[in-house]
């Protein structure tokens, strides 16, 4: 059994924090008390606990695995992000292993006890959190395990954990692509809002609609549809807006994949976007680059979001989570022409 007890169990067995065990082994600038000391680490000795040596080799340069998780690996925009924290752990020397979690965000914290199970160096996880505190909650003791093993955690995503944490600015960039909308003329907007519990889509939602507000326009309850977060869920959410409504001109979907969707589901009907409707998207994942009409979507730059992560768990924060904010820019392309004085309701699909 050498090697399967961890630090988390040293110190429920010598009744002493994560904090205090970890100091009494690895050794620490804060003194333990020789008693808690030797507490710990006849604790240690009882559970043949073995310290992590995984950590302590990539701490004197050695070269180590670094853990990703991401909701889908298949996604564009999480692939982005996947290839730039890879670029950036190949320059030192790193190695990265990845695990998707289909968009079950229930199964993160498996992933990350899996990979504090194989003493991986550190952990970056790319996705938006939720809004359950049970998962949350799970998810936060899971890291603190990890790190107390010796490991970092950085997070891609809303800052909900303990961790260095890059943000993206959704709110920012949904409240500027509507501005930008609006300016253009187009005032009967429906959002193809991506899952309730996705604290990203609610940014980008919530930022989209004080954008409209900040130019007079009303985005009513019943012109937000939910949908899943991928290019089914756009095209089914935007068959169901094609089915009840017929007074839209602009349409936003949260992200770019779910606006690829739409614009499927709407030349089904035989209709044309732009000609017909107009659509905006949120990513600017590079696969979409050269569609035609060429989308109109907020650009975050994904490779420098990985690049950021990777470098925030090689460099020293002094024990206090960090916070990267980065923004995003408006790319305005051909599927939002602008409005025309007919308007591009009913009358303009007729």
């Amino acid at each position: 059994m050498e090697g399967n007890a961890t630090l988390f169990d040293v110190a429920r067995v010598a009744g002493v924090s994560l904090a205090t065990a970890s100091r009494a082994i690895n050794g620490s600038a804060r003194t333990v008390g020789a008693e808690l000391r030797e507490k710990v680490l006849r604790a240690a000795q009882e559970l043949d606990y073995s310290p992590n040596v995984a950590a302590r080799a990539m701490k004197r340069g050695h070269a180590e695995v670094v853990g990703m998780i991401v909701p889908d690996i298949a996604d564009p925009y999480f692939s982005g992000i996947a290839s730039g924290v890879m670029k950036a752990a190949d320059e030192q020397g790193l190695m990265v292993s990845i695990a998707s979690t289909r968009r079950q965000s229930s199964r993160e914290a498996e992933y990350l006890e899996g990979f504090r199970r194989q003493r991986n160096r550190a952990v970056i996880l790319a996705g938006s959190r939720t809004t359950s505190r049970a998962e949350v909650d799970r998810l936060r003791a899971e890291v603190d395990r990890f790190e107390a093993q010796g490991g970092r955690v950085a997070v891609v995503s809303q800052r909900k954990l303990p961790v260095d944490t890059v943000v993206v600015e959704n709110r920012q960039g949904a409240r500027a692509l509507a501005a930008d909308l609006a300016g253009l003329g187009y005032r009967d907007f429906v959002v193809l809002a991506g899952p309730r519990d996705l604290l990203t889509a609610k940014d980008r939602l919530d930022g989209f609609r004080t954008g409209l507000a900040d130019h007079r326009v009303e985005l009513a309850r019943e012109r937000v549809v939910n949908g899943e977060f991928s290019r089914d869920g756009g095209f089914q959410a935007m068959e169901q807006v094609l089915d009840e409504r017929d007074d839209i001109d602009c349409v936003f979907a949260v992200n770019d994949v779910m606006a690829l969707g739409a614009i499927a589901a709407i030349r089904s009907r035989g209709l044309d976007v732009p000609r017909h409707l107009s659509i905006a998207g949120f990513g600017d994942i590079s696969t979409l680059r050269d569609m035609s009409p060429r989308l109109t979507t907020v650009r975050v730059d994904l490779e420098k979001l990985g690049r950021l992560a990777l470098e925030m768990i090689l460099s020293d924060g002094g024990g206090v989570p960090r916070t990267h904010r980065e923004k995003c820019q408006v790319v305005r392309g051909s599927s939002t022409p602008g409005r025309k004085p007919a308007g591009r309701g009913a009358a303009a699909r007729k």
